[in-house]
């Protein structure tokens, strides 16, 4: 590997995932994968140090997820470079993560060299989006129902997502390093924009709109 080499953090809580994904990029001439990361918190901390070229990192990790690591890199660095790799398969997810600070977001059911396109791209300086999100993000446009993607901000997002989780208050404040009041207001605040009066609508319509799945509710 050579000096000009472009330098890469991979962030994802498994190992044979960021084992699988190293491989694949180091045969790649020009790339270099310097620090891997468990969790966003990780993530962040290693960004500091290591000020690597390009992050790839998965959005659904312990603590906090790919989308308020994204904010919390962009807020500390407003150039850094992010391909989000994952397996939501969701257009609320995607824009999400853009609106957050990332360049880029590629489905872990896409084949291989779609990854490394990605990667190019965004070294690149372009925005690089799998086909099948594009695909998701043209259905989405035509449907009638307000998404919870396009009214709430990223941090709202992550609460959303902590809720949908069964998080309590106290657990969302110290995860994100606010006040439960702060929470509290945002929960509140959450449910306003998108038209809820109880928790139980807000579990049907993240169902609705795919944040959340019959999955995620039978591990909770």
């Amino acid at each position: 590997m050579s000096a000009a080499d472009a330098t890469i953090l991979l962030v994802d809580d498994h190992s044979v995932v960021r084992e699988g994904y190293r491989s694949v990029l180091q045969k790649q001439p020009g790339l270099r994968v310097v620090a891997e990361a468990a969790d966003g918190e990780e993530a962040y901390r290693l960004y500091k140090s290591e000020a690597p070229d390009l992050v790839i990192m998965d959005l659904t990790m312990p603590g906090i997820g790919g989308i308020e690591a994204v904010r919390r890199i962009r807020q500390w660095d407003k150039t850094a470079r992010i391909l989000i790799f994952t397996m939501h398969e969701n257009a609320g997810f995607a824009v999400q993560a853009i609106r957050a600070g990332a360049r880029g977001y590629v489905t872990k059911t896409s084949p291989p060299e779609t990854l490394v396109r990605a990667v190019k791209d965004v070294l690149a300086g372009k925005i690089a989006i799998s086909p099948d999100i594009d695909h998701e993000l043209a259905l989405s446009r035509i449907s009638g129902e307000s998404s919870a993607a396009d009214v709430l901000t990223p941090r709202e997002f992550e609460v959303l997502r902590l809720l949908l989780a069964e998080n309590t208050t106290e657990e969302i404040a110290e995860t994100l390093h606010v006040s439960p009041k702060t929470v509290a207001n945002l929960h509140s605040l959450i449910k306003d924009k998108l038209g809820v009066g109880s928790d139980i609508e807000l579990v049907r319509l993240a169902l609705r709109q795919g944040i959340l799945t019959e999955v995620d509710l039978g591990e909770t």
